[in-house]
């Protein structure tokens, strides 16, 4: 049985891993950017951010409340510019579950428990970046029903 709650402090330790587990997905893809054996954030990061009102930590716990995924939101203030209307939205920093038990409709559970805070909120929408090459994570926001809103395009020198 697997709970979705706010992230706690306690949780840090299971999020510092499951941060290495997308990390080294990451590597994989574009060892030419990302430092393997590394995280995004450090407990400290993580501490601050659970505590900024700004940000939203869902946890994903098992019976014995063991964090086995997360979702790391930020609400966003839009227009970036005078052409945009105004609204809030959630960016989907980072969401993980845990190698060992996906395929258990744990994202799904964390995702639509962003949703219905998002509604809550009043927010107009939810949005996230995926990597090129990171398939697996295309087709699962995909099944999820989200589409593309823009594109990020590099030309390396």
């Amino acid at each position: 049985m697997i709970t979705i709650r706010m992230a706690l402090e306690k949780d840090i330790d299971r999020m510092l891993a499951l941060l290495s587990q997308v990390l080294e997905v990451h590597a994989a893809i574009r060892p030419d950017i990302f430092v393997p054996g590394t995280t995004k954030y450090t407990g400290e990061n993580l501490r601050e951010m659970i505590l900024d009102e700004k940000n939203l930590f869902f946890a994903a716990v098992n019976e014995e409340d063991e964090l086995v995924g997360y979702a790391m939101c930020q609400l966003k203030e839009q227009p970036f510019s005078t052409t945009m209307i105004p609204f809030t939205s959630i960016y989907i920093d980072d969401l993980c579950v845990d190698e060992a038990e996906r395929g258990k409709k744990i994202g799904q559970k964390l995702f639509e428990a962003v949703l219905e805070e998002g509604r809550r909120r009043g927010c107009y929408e939810v949005t996230l970046n995926v990597w090129e090459g990171n398939d697996s994570a295309r087709r699962f926001y995909d099944r999820l029903g989200m589409k593309v809103k823009e594109t990020n395009l590099e030309y390396i020198l």
